[in-house]
């Protein structure tokens, strides 16, 4: 059992992460970069400081780091985008591993606990002393074995719970990665079709 209550602490921990990771994310991105993609249209200044002012959001560093290099072709600005969003990926999937660790490892630690409890209770048991008090003690046992089992399906199933609903929060983000993505090559394809190159301010 004291495994796992350690990892039902580091779950909670990184759910609880997650959660406060995801809320900053959800609440504002798509607003900002409709925004931003607004305002690049006509002043492209004006959206990289909208950008600058919002670093905390994935997407406003890829678009950033695409945005800063100076004279681009569009081939060179789309392979920018597609760099940074790489380069943010690992923090978007970030304790994934360690979700899966747990869900899998918490049932097994489970049955190993009643395992153990189930040996050390017939071992206490004898044959001569059927009926008796040590029968009833040997019940118990098992009954108190069987709870560790019970514990490590609870930690199991509540991780997979949260651990699907950040996999799904994943892929919607790579999903407005892309579409966000898009429109900003589009407009600077655009851009770049009139001779308006915009360079960085800084």
């Amino acid at each position: 059992m004291w495994p796992l209550l350690g990892l039902s602490i580091l779950a909670m921990a990184l759910i609880l992460e997650r959660i406060m990771f995801w809320l900053r994310i959800v609440r504002r991105q798509e607003r900002v970069m409709r925004e931003v993609l607004l305002l690049y249209r006509h002043d492209p200044a004006a959206a990289l400081h909208q950008l600058e002012k919002n670093l905390h959001l994935p997407l406003a560093r890829i678009f950033l780091a695409a945005l800063e290099l100076d004279q681009a072709t569009p081939d060179e600005f789309r392979l920018a985008l597609e760099s940074a969003a790489q380069a943010e990926l690992p923090l978007l999937k970030r304790f994934n591993t360690a979700f899966e660790t747990v869900i899998s490892v918490s049932p097994l630690l489970g049955l190993l606990g009643t395992v153990l409890g189930l040996i050390s209770s017939f071992a206490s048991l004898r044959i001569g002393d059927l009926g008796n008090t040590s029968t009833t003690n040997v019940s118990a046992g098992i009954s108190t074995a069987l709870i560790s089992t019970a514990s490590g399906l609870v930690v199991a199933i509540a991780t997979l719970l949260f651990a699907n609903l950040f996999r799904g929060l994943y892929l919607r983000q790579i999903a407005l990665i892309q579409e966000y993505g898009g429109q900003l090559e589009l407009i600077y394809r655009r851009h770049h079709e009139r001779g308006a190159f915009y360079a960085s301010p800084r």
